[in-house]
Protein backbone atom coordinates (compact mmCIF):
# COMPACT_ATOMS: atom_id res chain seq x y z
CA UNK A 1 0.00 0.00 0.00
CA UNK A 2 1.42 3.37 -1.03
CA UNK A 3 2.34 5.85 1.67
CA UNK A 4 0.25 9.01 1.51
CA UNK A 5 1.59 12.51 1.99
CA UNK A 6 -0.11 12.73 5.38
CA UNK A 7 1.39 9.39 6.41
CA UNK A 8 4.85 10.61 5.44
CA UNK A 9 4.34 13.79 7.47
CA UNK A 10 3.12 11.78 10.46
CA UNK A 11 6.29 9.66 10.37
CA UNK A 12 8.45 12.77 10.26
CA UNK A 13 6.49 14.32 13.14
CA UNK A 14 7.06 11.22 15.26
CA UNK A 15 10.78 11.38 14.49
CA UNK A 16 10.86 15.04 15.56
CA UNK A 17 9.12 14.17 18.82
CA UNK A 18 11.87 11.63 19.44
CA UNK A 19 14.47 14.37 19.04
CA UNK A 20 15.32 14.05 15.34
CA UNK A 21 15.99 17.65 14.29
CA UNK A 22 16.76 16.57 10.70
CA UNK A 23 13.19 15.31 10.37
CA UNK A 24 11.87 18.78 11.18
CA UNK A 25 14.25 20.30 8.65
CA UNK A 26 12.68 18.02 6.06
CA UNK A 27 9.23 19.34 6.97
CA UNK A 28 10.53 22.91 6.68
CA UNK A 29 11.98 22.24 3.23
CA UNK A 30 8.73 20.59 2.14
CA UNK A 31 6.38 23.39 3.21
CA UNK A 32 8.47 26.57 3.35
CA UNK A 33 7.50 27.80 -0.14
CA UNK A 34 3.79 27.17 0.45
CA UNK A 35 3.88 28.88 3.84
CA UNK A 36 5.72 31.89 2.42
CA UNK A 37 3.22 32.11 -0.44
CA UNK A 38 0.29 32.00 1.99
CA UNK A 39 1.82 34.66 4.23
CA UNK A 40 2.69 36.79 1.22
CA UNK A 41 -0.98 36.82 0.21
CA UNK A 42 -1.96 38.02 3.68
CA UNK A 43 0.79 40.45 4.62
CA UNK A 44 1.69 41.87 1.19
CA UNK A 45 5.11 43.05 2.38
CA UNK A 46 7.94 40.95 0.96
CA UNK A 47 10.34 42.15 3.65
CA UNK A 48 8.15 40.60 6.36
CA UNK A 49 7.20 37.33 4.68
CA UNK A 50 10.38 35.42 5.49
CA UNK A 51 10.43 36.72 9.07
CA UNK A 52 6.85 35.58 9.64
CA UNK A 53 7.53 32.24 7.95
CA UNK A 54 10.52 31.71 10.22
CA UNK A 55 8.39 32.59 13.25
CA UNK A 56 5.76 30.12 12.03
CA UNK A 57 8.23 27.24 11.93
CA UNK A 58 9.75 28.20 15.29
CA UNK A 59 6.30 28.20 16.88
CA UNK A 60 5.48 24.91 15.17
CA UNK A 61 8.67 23.27 16.43
CA UNK A 62 7.99 24.40 19.98
CA UNK A 63 4.35 23.27 19.83
CA UNK A 64 5.01 19.95 18.08
CA UNK A 65 5.12 17.90 21.31
CA UNK A 66 1.46 18.89 21.84
CA UNK A 67 0.46 18.02 18.25
CA UNK A 68 -1.85 15.00 18.54
CA UNK A 69 -2.37 14.35 14.85
CA UNK A 70 -6.11 15.09 14.91
CA UNK A 71 -5.60 16.93 11.63
CA UNK A 72 -3.04 16.79 8.84
CA UNK A 73 0.30 18.33 9.79
CA UNK A 74 0.19 20.95 7.02
CA UNK A 75 -3.33 22.01 8.05
CA UNK A 76 -2.05 22.52 11.58
CA UNK A 77 1.00 24.36 10.23
CA UNK A 78 -1.16 26.61 8.04
CA UNK A 79 -3.21 27.57 11.07
CA UNK A 80 -0.03 28.62 12.89
CA UNK A 81 1.03 30.60 9.80
CA UNK A 82 -2.34 32.39 9.62
CA UNK A 83 -2.16 33.28 13.32
CA UNK A 84 1.45 34.47 12.96
CA UNK A 85 0.49 36.64 9.99
CA UNK A 86 -2.51 38.06 11.87
CA UNK A 87 -0.24 38.95 14.80
CA UNK A 88 2.19 40.65 12.42
CA UNK A 89 -0.67 42.61 10.83
CA UNK A 90 -1.86 43.72 14.27
CA UNK A 91 1.67 44.84 15.17
CA UNK A 92 1.88 46.62 11.81
CA UNK A 93 -1.27 48.62 12.60
CA UNK A 94 0.19 49.66 15.94
CA UNK A 95 3.52 50.61 14.37
CA UNK A 96 2.85 51.28 10.67
CA UNK A 97 5.75 51.04 8.27
CA UNK A 98 5.29 51.06 4.50
CA UNK A 99 8.29 49.64 2.68
CA UNK A 100 9.04 50.01 -1.01
CA UNK A 101 8.54 46.26 -1.52
CA UNK A 102 5.05 46.49 -0.04
CA UNK A 103 4.12 49.09 -2.64
CA UNK A 104 5.29 46.88 -5.51
CA UNK A 105 4.37 43.40 -4.28
CA UNK A 106 2.60 41.39 -6.98
CA UNK A 107 3.90 43.37 -9.96
CA UNK A 108 6.57 40.88 -10.93
CA UNK A 109 5.93 37.86 -8.70
CA UNK A 110 6.65 34.48 -10.22
CA UNK A 111 3.22 33.27 -9.14
CA UNK A 112 1.13 36.42 -9.44
CA UNK A 113 -2.02 34.48 -10.15
CA UNK A 114 -3.38 31.23 -11.46
CA UNK A 115 -5.03 33.10 -14.33
CA UNK A 116 -1.72 34.44 -15.63
CA UNK A 117 0.01 31.06 -15.37
CA UNK A 118 -2.78 29.29 -17.23
CA UNK A 119 -3.39 31.82 -19.98
CA UNK A 120 0.09 33.05 -20.90
CA UNK A 121 1.77 29.80 -21.97
CA UNK A 122 2.44 29.86 -25.70
CA UNK A 123 0.10 32.75 -26.44
CA UNK A 124 0.60 35.63 -28.88
CA UNK A 125 1.91 38.96 -27.50
CA UNK A 126 -1.63 40.33 -27.62
CA UNK A 127 -3.01 37.35 -25.71
CA UNK A 128 -0.13 37.55 -23.24
CA UNK A 129 -0.89 41.21 -22.62
CA UNK A 130 -4.56 40.38 -22.12
CA UNK A 131 -3.75 37.58 -19.69
CA UNK A 132 -1.49 39.87 -17.67
CA UNK A 133 -4.28 42.42 -17.56
CA UNK A 134 -6.69 39.74 -16.32
CA UNK A 135 -4.16 38.61 -13.72
CA UNK A 136 -3.77 42.20 -12.58
CA UNK A 137 -7.52 42.60 -12.18
CA UNK A 138 -7.76 39.32 -10.24
CA UNK A 139 -4.90 40.35 -7.96
CA UNK A 140 -6.45 43.78 -7.39
CA UNK A 141 -9.79 42.17 -6.63
CA UNK A 142 -8.22 39.79 -4.12
CA UNK A 143 -6.29 42.65 -2.48
CA UNK A 144 -9.53 44.62 -2.12
CA UNK A 145 -11.28 41.81 -0.24
CA UNK A 146 -11.70 41.85 3.51
CA UNK A 147 -9.11 39.84 5.43
CA UNK A 148 -11.45 36.88 6.05
CA UNK A 149 -12.57 36.67 2.42
CA UNK A 150 -9.00 37.01 1.14
CA UNK A 151 -7.79 34.23 3.43
CA UNK A 152 -10.60 31.90 2.42
CA UNK A 153 -10.18 32.37 -1.35
CA UNK A 154 -6.40 32.12 -1.08
CA UNK A 155 -6.53 28.86 0.85
CA UNK A 156 -9.05 27.42 -1.61
CA UNK A 157 -7.90 28.66 -5.02
CA UNK A 158 -4.18 29.23 -4.49
CA UNK A 159 -3.33 26.55 -1.91
CA UNK A 160 -5.99 24.03 -2.93
CA UNK A 161 -7.21 23.19 0.58
CA UNK A 162 -10.55 21.46 1.05
CA UNK A 163 -13.46 23.25 2.71
CA UNK A 164 -12.92 21.11 5.81
CA UNK A 165 -9.24 22.05 5.99
CA UNK A 166 -10.00 25.74 5.49
CA UNK A 167 -12.59 25.58 8.27
CA UNK A 168 -9.94 24.15 10.58
CA UNK A 169 -7.28 26.67 9.57
CA UNK A 170 -9.67 29.62 9.96
CA UNK A 171 -11.38 28.15 13.02
CA UNK A 172 -14.91 28.59 11.70
CA UNK A 173 -17.79 26.38 10.47
CA UNK A 174 -17.70 24.94 6.95
CA UNK A 175 -20.85 26.93 6.12
CA UNK A 176 -18.99 30.13 6.92
CA UNK A 177 -16.12 29.03 4.68
CA UNK A 178 -18.49 28.34 1.78
CA UNK A 179 -20.13 31.73 2.26
CA UNK A 180 -16.80 33.57 2.32
CA UNK A 181 -15.53 31.81 -0.79
CA UNK A 182 -18.81 32.48 -2.62
CA UNK A 183 -18.67 36.18 -1.71
CA UNK A 184 -15.01 36.41 -2.70
CA UNK A 185 -15.70 34.81 -6.09
CA UNK A 186 -18.64 37.15 -6.64
CA UNK A 187 -16.44 40.18 -5.89
CA UNK A 188 -13.70 38.95 -8.23
CA UNK A 189 -16.22 38.14 -10.97
CA UNK A 190 -17.71 41.63 -10.68
CA UNK A 191 -14.27 43.10 -11.41
CA UNK A 192 -13.67 40.73 -14.32
CA UNK A 193 -17.02 41.14 -16.08
CA UNK A 194 -16.21 44.46 -17.78
CA UNK A 195 -12.88 43.06 -18.97
CA UNK A 196 -14.18 39.71 -20.21
CA UNK A 197 -17.64 40.92 -21.25
CA UNK A 198 -19.21 37.98 -19.43
CA UNK A 199 -22.91 37.65 -18.77
CA UNK A 200 -24.38 38.54 -15.43
CA UNK A 201 -24.51 35.50 -13.23
CA UNK A 202 -21.32 34.00 -14.64
CA UNK A 203 -18.92 33.52 -11.76
CA UNK A 204 -15.16 33.13 -11.76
Amino acid sequence: MATTDSDADALLVERVKRGDVKAFEMLVVKYQRRIERLIGRMVRDADLVQDIAQETFIRAYRALPQFRGDSAFYTWLYRIAVNSAKKALADFKRDPLVTESALHTGEEGEETSRAENELSDGETPEALLASKEIAGVVNAAIEALSEDLRQAITLREIEGLSYEEIAEVMNCPIGTVRSRIFRAREAIAARLRPLLDTRDGTRW
